[in-house]
């Protein structure tokens, strides 16, 4: 499993940018990261269970916190910090992101909820 060499979170257009040792790099929006955390709190305690997080257009982190040699843990503003994001979750957050990133535009769809689009 690739493990980072680069974490660099743009406060400004709320991204986190990150590169693997495999020559990876992802930009990884602070809405999908949060949407798409690991705790129990948004993927549930099994299968099926994860919860469609909303209203997540303007978060943002305000702290990474190293966890050991294999992952950190995101602290955003809307005061969510129970998720542990894996080298392993984070790489796969990258490498899937175009469909994971539709999935959850169409769940917000179904779910009859409108995305807020940020004022720039």
């Amino acid at each position: 499993m690739p493990t980072p060499t680069e974490l660099n979170l743009h406060q400004q257009s709320r991204i986190l940018e990150i590169t693997f040792d495999d020559g990876s790099h992802f930009n990884l929006p602070c809405e999908y990261l949060r949407v798409y955390s690991p705790s129990a709190e948004v993927q549930g305690h099994g299968p099926g269970q994860r919860v469609l997080q909303l209203g997540k257009e303007d978060v943002g982190i305000d702290k990474i916190e190293p966890v050991g040699n294999y992952a950190i843990c995101l602290h955003f503003d809307d005061e969510h910090n129970t998720g542990i994001y894996s080298w392993e979750h984070l790489y796969r957050l990258g490498v899937e992101q175009e469909r994971l990133w539709k999935e959850y535009l169409d769940e917000l769809e179904k779910a009859g909820q409108k995305r807020k689009v940020r004022a720039s």
